[in-house]
């Protein structure tokens, strides 16, 4: 903006002294009329200010991310109200501290322009800026994932798409793909369950999915799960609900998380870890870094940390929710990674995307910033590339003689782990009770009621309307597999056509928010 000192050549056609200016900074004679020879002549090549706005309008999108396109978020706060320092010695979970945070909600298959109810996987990723850096924990509202191996994650993402030649989503390549990879039956059991269409995003959990680990002041480690439990209650919609919904509003969650906080109606989770003692991991009954498994709660109880708040609308969607990027390299001292081979992935991934996505230098952007006292003692060796607008006088290389500091530490870091063996392309050595059905069965027989899984056999057969009949006959195994009554009734109900009604439902029972499901044993 300019001020009143700002001098102008041409103050007459610029109006009052607050108008527009150009890109580099001087007065912009006109955002309404372009130069031209004569009122009806040709435009004039030389009307920078034109050229400047056409051409930088034709490339103000960046790329959409390839999942988790479709979302939104806000900023607010993390308070840890309980002491968890026997776990942890970092900054951000010493007790009383209060830190700004960020989150970005989102799905995962659709399209930027996607309606929010289509029933989806949600993203549930925050930031946390803390005195020891950003540390972001990117997960979902689901406990678990579809995949233990990143090799699949590619096919995954576009399995969920759309067809190379109509350009159309098809239920036949999204089935062919779970039914080809048994690992994914936990998540697809969610997904087809209630917690498949949130009524909201303030009405949802949020989990980092990933097993990580915690490191305290005197070295001790475990590993850990993060949960966020919403303090507004789990609430899902109907089917019937969430597709009236997809077409009268397709903007409905982001609608609702931005109205709620201008209202000032903050929501708020209360952040839980489970905590594995370090050494339990070996002999485990199942792998406890497998991201389609959850610990049940029983073996390890939920313990409270605080509560995460969002209290504050982004003032620019762009800059601040579609430019933040969250990347689980993001780690603070006291927070490290675990074996866990999706984690480890996406370690890469992450960050990788968001330089092909919005830049190399990305990092350099307020909202990916780390706070400014963090800022005032950064020294990282990072230089030059696109948009660089770091002044940094070097040296730019180490070690050197000219008074720019390194780290040389040397030994074993504090948020490692030992492994031994030769270079495998192996799954995941089998623990005694790893197997792809048993958590799946578990959540339909233990957490699901009667209703539920009635809701869950009319969801799960019309999902696979239209479906190609071999990859129907393997997902009528799939679904025996992990419970031999529901899948019966699956295959029955699919055979029978999709216009016979399920019993147990009735249909003034179709259109109203669930109550919320019990949790399950890891969730």
């Amino acid at each position: 903006m300019t001020t009143d000192t700002t001098p102008y050549d041409h103050p007459e056609q610029l109006g009052t002294p607050t108008g527009s200016t150009m890109a580099n900074g001087a007065a912009a004679e006109s955002d309404e009329h372009s130069l031209s020879l004569s009122p009806n002549g040709p435009l004039m090549l030389h009307d920078v200010h034109l050229l400047d706005t056409l051409a930088h309008f034709n490339r103000e999108n960046i790329p959409e991310r390839k999942p988790h396109a479709k979302g939104s978020g806000a900023f607010g706060t993390f308070t840890c109200t309980e002491d968890i320092t026997r776990y942890t010695k970092a900054a951000v979970f010493q007790p009383g501290a209060t830190v700004r945070t960020l989150a970005r909600f989102s799905t995962v298959a659709g399209e930027l322009g996607s309606p929010d109810t289509w029933r989806d996987v949600r993203g549930f990723a925050t930031r946390f800026y803390t005195e020891e850096g950003n540390w972001d924990l990117v997960g979902n509202n689901t406990p678990v994932f579809f995949l233990r191996d990143p090799m699949k994650f590619p096919h995954f993402i576009r399995s969920q798409k759309r067809l190379a030649d109509s350009g159309l989503r098809d239920g036949t390549m999204q089935w062919d793909f779970w039914t080809n990879s048994p690992e994914s039956a936990h998540q697809v059991t969610y997904l087809m369950g209630d917690r498949g269409l949130p009524s909201s995003w303030r009405h949802m959990n949020g989990y980092g999915s990933h097993t990580y680990l915690m490191t305290n002041a005197a070295g001790e480690k475990h590993w850990v799960k993060f949960h966020f439990h919403t303090d507004q209650g789990v609430e899902n919609l109907t089917n019937e609900e969430a597709e009236r919904l997809a077409g009268a509003d397709s903007d409905f969650h982001r609608r609702d998380l931005f109205e709620a906080i201008e209202a000032g109606e903050f929501p708020s989770w209360t952040l839980y870890i489970q905590a594995m003692p370090y050494a339990d991991a070996k002999d485990y009954r199942f792998n406890p870094f497998d991201l389609t498994k959850v610990w049940p709660h029983s073996d390890y109880p939920l313990v409270k940390v605080g509560t995460f708040e969002l209290n504050e609308n982004p003032v620019n969607h762009f800059a601040q929710i579609e430019q933040a990027a969250f990347a689980p390299s993001n780690v603070v001292p006291g927070i490290g990674f675990s074996p866990d081979k999706m984690l480890l992935a996406r370690v890469f991934s992450y960050a990788d995307a968001h330089r092909a996505r919005v830049g190399t230098n990305h990092h350099q952007l307020p909202v990916n910033r780390p706070l400014p006292s963090v800022q005032e003692r950064e020294n990282h060796l990072v230089f030059d590339g696109a948009m660089n607008y770091q002044v940094d006088p070097g040296p730019t290389y180490i070690p050197n003689s000219m008074g720019r500091g390194h780290s040389a530490f040397q030994g074993p870091v504090p948020e490692g782990w030992e492994a031994d063996g030769e270079m495998v392309r192996q799954a995941y050595v089998l623990h005694a009770e790893d197997d792809d059905w048993g958590q799946a069965g578990a959540l339909v027989r233990e957490v699901f009621d009667d209703a539920a899984r009635d809701r869950f056999v009319e969801t799960v057969a019309g999902a696979l309307d239209g479906v190609r009949e071999d990859v129907l006959e393997r997902a009528f195994v799939y679904w025996k597999n992990v419970d031999a009554q529901v899948g019966a009734r699956i295959e029955q109900r699919v055979r029978a056509g999709a216009g016979d009604p399920i019993p147990g439902v009735a249909d003034d029972d179709k259109a109203e928010v669930r109550e919320p499901l019990p949790e399950t044993a890891g969730a």
